[in-house]
């Protein structure tokens, strides 16, 4: 089993920068791709971020694409979103998940992801 545990967010003003943090006290995330996924109030969860197990593939949903930066650090079991440049709209509730079947080809499908962190909650004020 896979504990995942979600921590940084909070309350930025628009323009400010926020980084999360994704780790677990159990299993190693090694043999796991990652994503960040997040859901605003009265909409459904989507796609930010994925990475591979190793880091070498990454791919961003392209509202994001150039102000947030996902990454691992496998040696710390933890997995980083960093955030720039927030703007009102990224308010939302920031989850991380793991799929143990897409650690070299990381999927932004989230049925795809085997466990879920609690989420942490993003919020910029304009």
């Amino acid at each position: 089993q896979v504990q995942l545990v979600e921590s940084g967010g909070g309350l930025v003003q628009a323009g400010g920068s926020l980084r999360l943090s994704c780790t677990t006290s159990g299993r190693t995330l090694s043999s796991y791709g990652m994503g960040w996924f997040r859901q605003a109030p009265g909409k459904e969860r989507e796609f930010v971020a994925v990475i591979s197990w190793n880091g070498g593939r990454r791919s961003y949903a392209d509202f994001v694409k150039g102000r947030f930066t996902i990454s691992r650090d496998i040696a710390k079991n933890t997995v980083h979103l960093q955030m720039n440049s927030l703007k009102a709209e990224d308010t939302a509730v920031y989850y991380c998940a793991a799929a143990y079947r897409y650690s070299d080809y990381p999927t932004d499908s989230e049925r795809e992801y085997d466990y879920w962190g609690q989420g942490t909650q993003v919020t910029v004020s304009s």
